[in-house]
């Protein structure tokens, strides 16, 4: 069994799905596919709920009006037969009347849950159609509702996902294909909900572990993890291994193609993950797995919207449990902590979330002065820094010798060295790394 997943983008179109439909074809092996929404359906639904929160009715209604009449041309192009396609249609419809539904009372949170939930049922409404009616393939429409669930916590309830996504394929014993749907699933209460963090990747991952997948592949319109930012740096590539760890932390310092949480359950059952892109499917990609290369340094990330707190004081000279103190006023504040440096009488954390920061600087006055420095970048340095000797640190600080470093952190992890700038040199920081690091003689 593997899990395919693919993103808004790989299915916004008719010929998009078309071509999907070639690259999950083999018949001698199982396979789930797991749909995004298409590309853009989401940001209408976003902003359909947006309208109904103002109470503009009829703006909200004319816009569930103009998707409608958009999913229905994708209907008729997609499916060229006029049976298939009205058939289609009426399984479309019957979305879009739980939508103008639900302009016909106050929006609550849990129908803007609602709302957001339709893209998925959207998208896999009329891929299952197409494979079904035009390719004559068999393929079972698998309904998340019926197997993707959180618990009381609102995380992925692991047991309730394997138990009853197992069931699901039971009763399909033999058959060859499955599509589902990314991002949705119930709460711990049975209502409609989604994943948030991760989204469709997050699915594909639960799901790959649920069923016991020998692999995921998750298809974007990029070929992989790049070594650098190519939104930014010329003369960037995809990297070809990493392991969980290394594509943990690029994730989470900035890494856009993936989510830092997405791929925790594959990692956890040790399922390799494929990232690959649907716009050159020949292109090797990106393998996550347990395995490493040699390599010291294979990526850069950055991380922006930082706040540096640097707290100094005599009393945490020696003394035992200062920095338990400090920490406990971000946990009351419930605000995580990205990087943190110690000297003998200061202490220097970052926070990417500044939201109860005036009522943590006032805590942390009584423990000594506190100085703030905001608009600052995290730049983080992944790949296999185990060995003491292999000079990977001399390289990256003789790469930034003209660039004011705020903090560095190296140790913590044997995958990574972290560096604080401020936002206005992390562009010239990027170019640098990626100068003296990737591009020697």
């Amino acid at each position: 069994m593997k899990v395919l997943k693919f993103g808004g983008t790989s299915v916004g179109s008719a010929q998009r799905m078309r071509e999907v439909a070639e690259l999950i074809h083999a018949p001698q092996e199982r396979r789930i596919v797991v749909l995004s929404a298409m590309s853009g359906t989401t940001n209408t639904l976003v902003g359909i709920a947006e309208l109904l929160r103002a109470e503009d009715v009829a703006a909200a209604t004319a816009r569930i009006e103009i998707m409608r009449q958009d999913y229905l041309m994708v209907a008729r192009e997609l499916l060229p037969d006029a049976t298939l396609a009205a058939a289609a249609s009426k399984d479309l419809d019957t979305v879009f009347r739980t939508l103008f539904d639900l302009t016909r009372q106050p929006l609550s949170a849990s129908g803007e849950r609602v709302i957001l939930a339709q893209g998925e049922l959207l998208s896999t409404c009329l891929f299952h159609h197409y494979l079904t009616g035009v390719l004559h393939r068999d393929a079972v429409l698998l309904p998340a509702l019926e197997f993707m669930r959180l618990d009381h916590n609102d995380e992925p309830d692991a047991d309730y996902i394997r138990e009853h996504l197992q069931a699901q394929l039971a009763q399909h014993e033999g058959r060859p294909l499955f599509v589902t749907q990314g991002y949705i699933c119930r709460n711990a209460h049975g209502k409609t909900d989604n994943l948030k963090r991760g989204g469709s990747d997050y699915s594909a991952s639960l799901i790959g572990a649920a069923a016991d997948a020998t692999e995921i592949q998750i298809w974007t319109d990029i070929d992989g993890l790049h070594n650098n930012d190519p939104r930014v740096v010329e003369g960037t590539y995809p990297i070809r291994e990493l392991s969980f760890d290394e594509a943990a932390e690029l994730a989470y310092f900035g890494a856009k193609i993936l989510h830092p949480s997405s791929i925790l359950p594959a990692a956890k059952h040790g399922i390799p993950v494929r990232l690959l892109n649907t716009m050159q499917p020949e292109a090797p990609g990106t393998l996550i797995s347990s395995q490493t290369g040699s390599e010291p340094i294979k990526a850069v990330a950055a991380k922006d919207g930082l706040v540096a707190i640097n707290i100094k004081s005599s009393r945490m000279l020696l003394a035992h449990g200062f920095l338990r103190s400090v920490f406990e006023v971000f946990e009351r504040h419930r605000t995580s902590i990205d990087m943190i440096t110690t000297s003998e009488v200061a202490v220097s954390l970052t926070i990417d979330d500044a939201t109860h920061l005036p009522q943590i600087l006032e805590e942390l006055r009584g423990f000594g002065t506190v100085e703030v420095d905001r608009d600052q970048t995290i730049i983080c340095l992944v790949g296999n820094l185990i060995q003491e000797t292999n000079g990977a640190a001399r390289l990256v600080f003789d790469s930034l010798a003209d660039v004011p470093l705020r903090m560095i952190s190296y140790g913590g992890s044997p995958n990574n060295i972290s560096l604080l700038v401020h936002s206005s040199d992390k562009v010239r920081t990027l170019k640098a790394l990626n100068a003296g690091l990737f591009q020697r003689a």
